[in-house]
C-alpha cells in the first residue's frame, strides 16, 4: 500500500502567487476516494483556492465543489448529493504545532482547530481538500424510502409518525 494520498498536489510555498489555485480530481483518484470514504462513487471533486502566507503560516480560502453518490444510512439506496461548500485551510510548520503540544494543558483558539503540519517548503494541498470533503459528508444521510425501510424492519410501527417532533410528542404522551 502506498503512503501517497488518493488526490495528492504537492504546493510549494514559493510558488504563491495571486491567481488561485484551482484543483480537480481525475477518474482514478476520484474512484479510489470513494473507496476510501465509503462512498458509492465520486463523479466530481475540485476547489479553487486562494492561497496567501502570513510570515510562515499559509491560508488558502475558497470553494470546494463535489458530487458524489452514497448509500442511505437506513434503506441502502443510492442518494445522488451536492456540496459547494466554503473552505479555509491553515497550514503551520510541524515544529510550531509540535512545539506547542509539549505544554501540559492546551486551550486551543478558534482559529487554531484546523491546524495541518506541514515541513519544509511544501504540503499537500489536494490531501487537504480530500479530508474537507471527508468532513462534509454526512454518514447518516437518509433518502426518500428511509421511512419505509424503518417501518419493513420493525423499527417503527405502521401508522406511527417519524423525526424528532414525533419522538418529542411521543415523550410528552409517555408522562
Amino acid at each position: 500500500m502506498s503512503d501517497t494520498p488518493e488526490f495528492s498536489r504537492p504546493f510549494d510555498i514559493r510558488g504563491i502567487t495571486a491567481r488561485p489555485v484551482k484543483l480537480e480530481a481525475d477518474e482514478s483518484e476520484r474512484a479510489a476516494l470513494a473507496s476510501r470514504f465509503g462512498l458509492v462513487s465520486i463523479g466530481r471533486l475540485a476547489a479553487e483556492l486562494s492561497v496567501e502566507a502570513e510570515g510562515e503560516e499559509i491560508a488558502a480560502t475558497g470553494t470546494l465543489h463535489a458530487e458524489y453518490v452514497q448509500s442511505c444510512a437506513v434503506s441502502g439506496d443510492d442518494l445522488p448529493m451536492r456540496i459547494d461548500d466554503e473552505v479555509t485551510l491553515r497550514f503551520v510548520p510541524l515544529a510550531a504545532l509540535e512545539a506547542s503540544e509539549e505544554d501540559e494543558e492546551i486551550e486551543l483558539e478558534e482559529a487554531e482547530l484546523d491546524e495541518i503540519g506541514y515541513e519544509g517548503t511544501s504540503f499537500d494541498l489536494g490531501e487537504a481538500v480530500a479530508q474537507s470533503l471527508a468532513l462534509a459528508i454526512d454518514p447518516y444521510a437518509t433518502g426518500p424510502q428511509a421511512d419505509d425501510a424503518r417501518r419493513r424492519h420493525g423499527l417503527v410501527e405502521e401508522g406511527e409518525a417519524d423525526g424528532p417532533l414525533a419522538d418529542m410528542l411521543r415523550g410528552l404522551k409517555r408522562d
